[in-house]
């Protein structure tokens, strides 16, 4: 499952908005009939992730963080108790709860950014600017790639 490139939308007054046709043909494609959306971690967005995808993660995570430790557990708590499962009407349209809206600034203007198996939700006014200036991406890309080269050729 890849999700690629970038496309603006619009959310109307009640905060329901079309997935763009090219992520629902690829969510069609590989059978994915519910989504899981949840605020980024780091960033101020929202992801969408296909259930797959979700209980990938969610297993990984379980598998990493102790059932004994108290903090751990709050921290899987956290991450799972904070989402919202999303379900496509036949339009394909999904409502973003007024929450999520908040958490991640949107006002009407969006920008999905496809980001490989999910799907990222941002403001239009966070995506305004790239995210990294040229000359830094290219550094940091070249430098990332040059360790995998190296890493490979062992």
């Amino acid at each position: 499952m890849r999700f690629l490139g970038n496309t603006e939308a619009r959310t109307d007054q009640k905060g329901r908005v079309f997935l763009p046709a090219m992520f629902r043909k690829i969510l069609q494609t590989e059978g994915s009939e519910s989504i899981v959306m949840r605020k980024d971690i780091a960033q101020p967005c929202l992801v969408l992730y296909p259930e797959k995808v979700w209980n990938e993660q969610m297993d990984i995570l379980r598998r990493r963080l102790s059932r004994w430790d108290a903090t751990q557990q709050n921290i899987f708590r956290q991450f799972v108790s904070d989402v919202e499962i999303v379900t496509l009407d036949a339009s394909g349209r999904f409502l973003i709860p007024k929450r999520y809206l908040r958490m991640a600034a949107i006002e009407q203007g969006i920008r999905f950014i496809g980001m490989g198996d999910t799907i990222e939700i941002w403001s239009d006014k966070n995506t305004e600017k790239a995210f990294m200036e040229p000359d830094e991406f290219s550094a940091a890309l070249q430098s990332i790639m040059a360790g995998a080269e190296e890493t490979t050729e062992e």
